[in-house]
């Protein structure tokens, strides 16, 4: 603990030891009946304490309102998008009600959107126009082994024909060469032609290269004797003649195991003045819990997930052009786990910090570096403590984000690891040779922690379980403010609800920052009990927010081009030390890459402030912005919105 952050915990337990003392001298016994619940909810509400540490409040919807919201976006118009999908929750998906809320954090105005498809586990990101596009989700719930009640898996189909690809229908019979046992397909499945190669000396042809097809069967009835043990190969019903020779399947063991969950290809718009959703052409890959990044033209990069046969997309990586409203594939291969945490850098590559949410091999694709997604180069970055924990571990963009520097926080073990990690991580990728050092410990190993940037440059870390999905009622109820000045954390205000799996948070326009989610895996620390999601809204209030004014904002353009200014009326204009441009966030899994705060140029003049935003594109992607203006104390306005085109 640093010395400031010393002095500040000795007075808080000063003043509360005064104000035990003070009623003991009262009423000793009285003391004790006060105690705990009663004095600690005085003593959070003390102005004293509230400048010190902010406070926080519990937000509950009406029971007609209530989700269990799994993705929230800040919109341009001041509200929040709150989409639950099914939620979690296969009764809703086998009911296909299917759940999205605006919330108007300012009117506490609440509204239900039609939802429509499962969006529960898809990704998303804010777009140039102030539309958020939202691709993937939910297919199929996982199946448990015991609850799998058909063998099934997955079958590769090749196609041997350098002529012609070949389309299979759903359900397209495949029958063991060797094991005589037959399955069908659920869905239909596209194979490519075939590859001629040649030898590059001679010219001369080799052989063909079969194309393939990927495609999940299940046996055509119950029980376990109809499960395979190895390898076989599989005739395809209904094919004759050359399609008949060049065209099978091979499976590997189709059997009773748990299945996971599987993805779609579908993808919206959410337009945030007509609040509804708009389709727009699907992708190439069906995805469930992949990550969506901004490019630097202004292009979006979809990468990882779950297909639509519950297998990790095998690198398949593509961009969604807003222009056309069209998907391409990259063209070359690069394998994630789920949700990376991907970054777009200031020289248009992409900073991958090792920080993901969860499905995918333990030796495939964890390792952090900086990617070059149009030639496919990846280098690696060395120095980072507790490698094999960045599972739910959460990344941020350190501010200003002119800085390039990042912070890893926390994290866990593969999959349903008790390990989880004290650490944090920093990177700064403008040094010569860029490395991770540790930065401040937490005191408890902490997986899916929540961050958001602040106005004033500190960063706000909360929540979190030392357990997957707070096991054994492992939820952490601690705040702490990062300073990326001094490398060191400030302990705040404790927050009222333990958030660990399916929990975020946002950085609001009037400076507040909300907290939604949370989806425990047992509700008890016995782990006897089934958890229950966590449905009400938590909002936390800065200390900078319990002083005696702040600056004011107001009038100034509502567009603002790159390398060019805007001026702004502000009473306060002498005061103004800071002006920070903030992208709204999206968050989900402990993954939200929108957010970044670029400190802006300014110069002041009687009541107005000048700003004007870099030239950088890649640093300043298109879209709208939330300007706020820190006084001398730290103290920020409240936000204009901006937009940059």
């Amino acid at each position: 603990m640093n010395d400031s952050a010393g002095r500040r915990r000795a007075r808080r337990l000063a003043i509360g030891t005064a104000v035990v003392l003070a009623l003991a001298g009262m009423n000793g016994p009285w003391v004790y009946r006060f105690g705990t619940a009663q004095y600690h909810e005085y003593a959070i509400n003390r102005p004293e304490y509230k400048a010190e540490n902010g406070h926080w409040d519990i937000v509950e919807f009406p029971p007609e309102y209530r989700q269990d919201t799994i993705h929230a976006a800040l919109l341009h118009t001041g509200k929040v998008l709150l989409v639950a999908g099914s939620g979690n929750n296969q009764k809703n998906f086998d009911r296909k009600k299917f759940d999205t809320r605006i919330w108007d954090p300012v009117k506490g105005t609440i509204k239900k959107v039609p939802t429509p498809n499962d969006l529960f586990c898809t990704g998303h990101t804010q777009l140039a126009d102030g539309r958020l596009l939202i691709a993937g989700g939910t297919k199929r719930y996982e199946k448990l082994k015991g609850d799998v009640t058909k063998a099934g898996g997955l079958m590769i189909v090749h196609n041997e024909n350098a002529d012609k690809p070949i389309t299979l229908p759903a359900g397209t019979v495949f029958t063991g060469r060797a094991n005589h046992k037959t399955f069908v397909s659920k869905d239909p499945v596209l194979v490519p032609r075939a590859k001629k190669v040649f030898d590059r000396r001679t010219g001369k042809y080799l052989r063909n290269d079969p194309g393939l097809g990927r495609i999940y069967v299940e046996a055509q009835r119950r029980g376990a004797r109809y499960e395979t043990g190895s390898q076989d190969n599989y005739r395809i019903r209904g094919l004759n003649g050359l399609d008949a020779r060049n065209t099978y399947g091979i499976a590997q063991k189709l059997a009773l195991d748990k299945k996971d969950f599987q993805g779609i290809r579908d993808a919206y718009e959410f337009d945030p003045v007509a609040e509804k959703y708009i389709k727009v052409d699907p992708m190439n890959e069906a995805r469930w819990y992949p990550t969506l990044t901004t490019l630097s033209d202004g292009k979006v990069l979809s990468v990882s997930g779950l297909d639509d046969i519950g297998q990790l997309v095998p690198g398949k990586n593509e961009i969604f052009d807003p222009k056309t409203g069209k998907w391409t594939y990259t063209g070359k291969i690069r394998q994630f786990p789920t949700y990376p945490a991907l970054f777009l850098m200031q020289n248009g590559k992409i900073f991958y910090s090792g920080s993901n949410a969860g499905y995918g091999p333990a030796d495939v694709g964890r390792d952090p570096g900086v990617w070059d997604v149009a030639d496919n180069r990846f280098s690696k970055l060395p120095g980072l403590s507790d490698p094999n924990m960045t599972e739910t571990s959460g990344t941020v963009l350190l501010p200003p984000a002119q800085d390039e520097r990042f912070l890893v926080i926390g994290g866990g073990g593969v999959g349903e690891s008790r390990l989880s990690s004290r650490r944090t991580r920093l990177i700064d990728l403008k040094a010569a040779h860029p490395r991770f050092v540790d930065g401040p410990s937490l005191e408890k190993g902490t997986r899916y922690p929540q961050s958001s940037i602040l106005p004033d440059d500190t960063v706000l870390v909360s929540g979190g379980s030392q357990d997957y999905r707070g096991r054994g009622d492992s939820n952490i109820r601690q705040a702490r403010l990062y300073h990326p000045d001094g490398n060191s954390f400030t302990r705040v205000a404790d927050p009222l609800v333990g958030r660990n799996y399916h929990s975020g948070s946002i950085l609001l326009p009037d400076g507040r920052v909300m907290f939604f989610g949370s989806d425990s895996l047992y509700g008890d620390k016995a782990d006897t009990k089934p958890g229950t999601f966590e449905q009400r809204i938590e909002i936390y209030t800065p200390p900078y927010l319990y002083r005696k004014s702040r600056p004011t904002l107001g009038g100034g353009p509502q567009t603002i081009a790159r390398g060019a200014s805007g001026t702004f009326s502000s009473r306060h204009a002498s005061r103004i030390r800071k002006v920070r441009l903030i992208r709204p966030s999206a968050s989900t899994h402990v993954t939200d890459v929108d957010q970044r705060s670029v400190a802006l140029d300014f110069r002041t003049a009687g009541d107005k402030v000048t700003v004007t935003v870099p030239k950088n594109r890649n640093l300043v992607p298109s879209g709208w912005y939330m300007l706020f203006v820190d006084d001398a104390w730290g103290t920020p306005s409240k936000a204009r919105w901006v937009r940059v085109p």
